[in-house]
């Protein structure tokens, strides 16, 4: 669909940055130019230094770097300046390969349990791509680019790893931790005001996209709207259905899923047809810039006191997050326990386990790291969340023609669109 509200909304980069940022950042490679003084060598660039090793894979000085910029730009954005700042952000750095290391082990464990999430990446993606407003794949790509700041392969790694961290927290944390009902009846009578509700709608949708804005297209759209219109009301199929098999929307894949809208979030509109309307209304066809849009009302909340039953799950995740968080850290511990782990001298791990022996090994290659680009391909490696593959050590030699000594940081990746 296109955004019910037209253009993405304010804030969406930010949104966007929240998906991507608990993963791993983006890396930039630094080039250098190293050569001995002594005697004329081949050119020897360092792709990237290694500060971590996480059972074969790697985190890179360069992503850590990355991420502290992140971290300064989030806090400048917040309105610290001077003193405070730099003291905010190196806080926050100093712990930053502590939590990329949770974030490998929490993916690898996710994959070591066979969890799958493509259902949950394709849905999210579905989203995305509707409040991008670009049905054609390749002009969402580039949207997305200018948006994160990643190309669509990435973006999509990355929204995997984080839906694996997630789904292994909820497996192997949350879900061992029981809250008693009586606990979750104390609670909601104690703070009744937080569940005062504004007045929503959750809506299901249907697209019929207008690709020619001849006359006669128009008009064999809006036929077909109607068409469909007129069989969900009468029952000859289910709404789902009739999304999956005719919405030219992204979220036919989702069943025409679009979620929940309070008062102002859509368009005035959509808005002023939806609101009057009960729990299985089918709207008429409603002309849109993308063409006729089809919806369906699938719950209509009144403002006003939520229900114990509407607000026990939020209830429940209110009251395990102080619970959760040393078990959290505990289960942590114990993946470090048992990983392969090594952090270059230099590197600190914050939230290292107790006794767990993380020394360098590679006693000769306490240097930074080195391949070239070509190597890399050469060998056909893949990427880990935007790392280089494990495995590349050593100086690897550039035979072509090298410039004059040099040192010269490749800029980094241009920040999101704002």
């Amino acid at each position: 669909m296109s955004s019910p509200k037209g253009p993405a909304p304010a804030g969406y980069t930010r949104t966007l940055t929240l998906l991507v940022t608990p993963i791993l950042a983006v890396a930039p490679f630094f080039l250098f130019t190293v050569m001995a003084a002594d005697r004329p060598e081949p050119q020897v660039r360092v792709v990237e230094e290694i500060a971590a090793k996480v059972n074969g894979e790697i985190i890179t000085r360069g992503e850590l770097d990355q991420r502290r910029q992140q971290i300064t730009a989030t806090l400048q954005e917040q309105g610290l300046s001077g003193a405070a700042l730099t003291d905010a952000a190196s806080k926050q750095a100093s712990e930053e390969l502590g939590n990329q290391i949770d974030q490998l082990l929490l993916v690898q464990k996710g994959k070591e349990l066979a969890v799958n999430v493509d259902s949950d990446v394709n849905r999210r993606l579905a989203e995305i791509q509707s409040d991008s407003k670009e049905a054609d794949p390749e002009k969402f790509h580039e949207w997305l680019k200018e948006k994160s700041g990643e190309n669509f392969e990435d973006f999509k790694l990355q929204l995997k790893n984080s839906f694996l961290t997630q789904r292994v927290i909820s497996e192997e944390v949350y879900r061992n931790i029981v809250i008693p009902k009586a606990d979750v009846e104390k609670y909601y009578n104690e703070h009744k005001p937080e569940f005062v509700r504004q007045e929503t709608v959750q809506l299901r949708e249907i697209l019929v996209a207008v690709t020619d804005p001849s006359p006669a297209k128009v008009t064999a759209a809006e036929t077909k709207a109607r068409g469909i219109v007129d069989r969900a009301r009468k029952g000859e199929a289910k709404f789902t259905d009739l999304a999956r098999q005719f919405s030219d929307a992204p979220t036919a894949t989702q069943d025409g899923d679009l979620g929940a809208f309070k008062k102002g979030d859509l368009a005035k509109d959509i808005e002023d047809v939806v609101f009057k309307q009960q729990k299985g209304y089918v709207t008429d066809p409603i002309r849109r810039p993308s063409g006729f849009e089809i919806f369906r009302v699938e719950e209509h909340y009144a403002a006003g006191q939520a229900s114990l039953d509407e607000v026990q799950n939020e209830i429940m995740n209110k009251l395990m997050e102080p619970k959760a968080r040393p078990k959290l850290r505990e289960y942590l511990t114990q993946l470090r326990q048992n990983a392969f782990l090594e952090i270059k001298p230099g590197y600190v791990d914050s939230f290292a386990a107790p006794g767990k022996d993380t020394t360098w090994q590679d006693a000769l290659q306490l240097k930074p790291e080195t391949t070239t680009k070509e190597n890399v391909v050469a060998h056909g490696h893949k990427k880990f969340l935007k790392v280089i593959p494990y495995g590349h050590k050593g100086a690897v030699k550039d035979e072509s023609d090298a410039p004059p000594p040099s040192v010269t940081p490749v800029p980094p990746a241009p920040a999101a669109a704002k």
